[in-house]
């Protein structure tokens, strides 16, 4: 959508860049899940959020399995994500992934060149560039716009990210409210979107997730939800800190 592109705004040599904490508002936040298929725990996964310099951000996230499934399929992924925060809204500048799933081992980079309107994109030492225009995102970072935009019932948000060669937008809905449990032990009401990826993220494969967050003004993820070809994938937060 035109409103999330920015493209000519972007491109001004005099655009104004204002602090990460005017558009994700998340400094020293770290979240830790636990990850399992169905009901069987298989690992942990970790994101943590702190703000670079004056309007600068980073996202370091990783996903490892357990002692008993490191037999099956043994993951250590790590990402790091970079962003600057410009008029307001947030401009992916970096998506670092290293890849470490049983003998597949991988590092990607993807670098976000949003005043030249392209993108380039290192799998191992294999260099491709692509036109993109500025205002797309890598899916770390729109997971934590998404956070921010006021979902509402019958009303469909796009979010446009550029992710493992492909450039289109993360259609999000609005399912529900639902309460659940909080790790902290308090039963609190969320909203249950729906967002839908064509691409792999950190928990699961491309398709329809289900994303639970408070109705807050934190809108913090307690649980999350993802088909994969034989039952689900399932995230729970285990804990939090709400940093600064």
């Amino acid at each position: 959508m035109k409103k999330y592109l920015l493209t000519l705004l972007l491109l001004l040599a005099a655009t104004p860049t204002y602090a990460a904490s005017q558009c994700l508002p998340y400094h020293g936040e770290t979240m830790k899940f636990s990850v399992g298929w169905e009901f069987v725990n298989a690992g942990t996964a970790t994101m943590r959020f702190s703000n670079q310099g004056e309007s600068g951000y980073r996202v370091d996230a990783d996903a490892r399995t357990n002692k008993f499934f490191d037999m099956f399929k043994k993951v250590r992924d790590t990402i790091i994500s970079e962003g600057v925060c410009i008029n307001g809204q947030p401009q992916s500048t970096l998506f670092d992934l290293e890849q470490h799933e049983r003998k597949y081992h991988a590092k990607k980079r993807t670098e976000y060149l949003w005043k030249e309107n392209k993108v380039n994109y290192i799998h191992n030492n294999n260099a491709e560039s692509f036109d993109v225009p500025a205002g797309h995102l890598n899916v770390l970072d729109a997971f934590f716009l998404t956070r921010t935009l006021p979902v509402k019932k019958d009303e469909v948000l796009k979010v446009p990210v550029f992710d493992s060669k492909k450039n289109y937008e993360i259609e999000v809905r609005l399912l529900k409210k639902e309460t659940i449990k909080a790790p902290w032990g308090e039963r609190v009401e969320c909203l249950v979107i729906e967002p839908k990826l064509k691409t792999a993220g950190i928990f699961s494969s491309a398709g329809t997730m289900k994303v639970w967050l408070t109705n807050d003004a934190r809108r913090i993820p307690l649980k999350m939800t993802a088909k994969i070809k034989i039952g689900r994938i399932i995230a729970r937060l285990t804990g939090y800190s709400p940093g600064s």
